[in-house]
């Protein structure tokens, strides 16, 4: 059987399928179909789906004229159909892994497409998980379902884990430069990811387990998460002792060696940094061992928005304004500059807490149309002088390039910028208040 599909992966002959056509799914799905493989991707999500099919993109990632190539040439194809598994050679589960209410991971999602994929999968086929989850998933919980009905690993099918690496908006490093670590259950599964992920990355790095891929990826972004936390620890003792935290930060990350610069925010957001290593610090402690790092720094990046909300109504009392009735705009409701993306969003939790306090709430963002705020939809505010004037305080939650930094500088009477965006461009104000 690895004969069979090792030619296939090497001639391009092996149909490639891709479960979960989101942040990680689609680039994935378009890098292959780029290279000359048929591709199918699969997606619970019918809107998702009948816009692929369309040629139209739902990712900035992704262009629509690129998608719509693909998908007239045949090359790229999109269903909700798990039945297309059979005829399939390499599958890639790419959905979302959660946390639960409780903080505890929730892989239900790999779990069902596991026992769809199981429902209509034939032998040789090789699969590989690329969510991100705690170590030990790939080997504890794909590989016993996938032996079922006397299937054979090496015989039958083979089975990896490769960290997913996307970071959406760079335009400097994407799917293809990206190194990829794979690891494998077995020798065999490993040679066959890195047969795979050969025809689309420049360099594949296997390591011997697949065990050893997911605790990389979770330490990829527990050191992100620590350090984040660090820093952001960093701004709140800055601000006691009436120090720019910026020019610290600035002035340290001028040494040559032995530092690395982080900077701080008004939370963390997204899917990876913020929720990855309480992955982590579960499976930890089912073992008995306490990750304090972990659990100290998730501390801290949680709070920063009360931070962030305290300061505001601070600001708002020094200038005789209680935050009860005042306007407050959020500039930025994504989680990261330049992407639409809300999961887990700091702006989020910033404006619920504003609302809470009784602040009438608005927000501008040139990717997010609209949101759920206080259980009702909100649309996006335009930024204009006007809308600005009417504020009595802005908070820059997401440094989108497409913001007209100037022009808000010169009509908001507070800014409270978290982002270090205004003094990175040279601007400044006695109405800009600095994180």
């Amino acid at each position: 059987m690895y004969g069979i599909l090792k030619n296939k992966l090497e001639d391009k002959t092996a149909k490639i399928g891709v479960i979960g056509l989101g942040y990680v799914g689609l680039p994935l799905a378009v890098a292959f179909a780029e290279e000359g493989f048929e591709v199918y991707g699969i997606d619970i999500g019918i809107k998702r789906v009948n816009s692929i099919k369309q040629g139209k993109s739902y990712i900035l990632d992704v262009p629509s004229e690129k998608l719509e190539k693909l998908v007239s040439s045949g090359l790229l194809n999109a269903t909700s159909n798990y039945r297309v598994v059979k005829k399939l050679d390499a599958i890639i589960i790419c959905v979302p892994t959660p946390l639960g209410k409780t903080k505890e991971p929730d892989i239900s999602f790999i779990v069902s497409a596991v026992d769809d994929i199981i429902k209509n999968r034939r032998k040789g086929q090789l699969y590989i998980l690329e969510s991100t989850t705690y170590p030990g998933t790939t080997e504890e919980i794909l590989l016993p379902k996938f032996k079922k009905g006397s299937y054979r690993i090496d015989r039958d099918f083979f089975l990896a884990f490769s960290p997913e690496r996307v970071d959406p908006s760079n335009r400097i490093y994407t799917t293809n430069n990206i190194p990829k670590v794979v690891g494998g259950v077995t020798k065999k599964s490993t040679m066959a990811a890195k047969l795979l992920y050969n025809n689309i990355v420049d360099e594949v790095i296997d390591v011997s387990s697949s065990k050893v891929a997911e605790m990389a990826k979770l330490l990829e972004n527990t050191f992100r998460s620590v350090n984040i936390g660090l820093v952001n620890e960093l701004a709140l003792m800055c601000e006691k002792l009436h120090v720019n935290v910026w020019e610290v930060i600035n002035a340290a990350k001028t040494k040559p060696f032995g530092f690395m610069p982080f900077y701080p925010g008004p939370g963390i957001g997204g899917h990876c940094i913020n929720i990855d290593p309480l992955y982590l610090s579960w499976k930890a402690r089912l073992h008995g061992f306490e990750s304090r790092f972990i659990e100290l720094a998730d501390g801290i990046n949680s709070g920063m928005p009360q931070y962030v909300v305290r300061r505001v109504i601070r600001a708002l009392n020094e200038r005789g304004k209680s935050v009860k009735g005042s306007r407050v705009a959020v500039l930025g409701a994504s989680y990261k500059k330049d992407v639409d993306d809300m999961r887990e969003s700091p702006s989020l939790e910033i404006m619920r807490l504003l609302s809470e306090e009784g602040a009438a709430v608005s927000y501008c963002d040139p990717y997010v149309s609209s949101l759920k705020m206080d259980g009702k939809v909100v649309t996006s505010s335009i930024l204009k002088r006007d809308f600005l004037k009417k504020q009595d305080c802005v908070i820059l939650a997401t440094d989108h390039d497409a913001f007209e930094y100037p022009m808000i500088k010169d009509n908001a009477k507070l800014i409270f910028d978290t982002r270090n965006a205004f003094a990175d461009r040279d601007l400044a104000g006695k109405n800009i208040m600095a994180l």
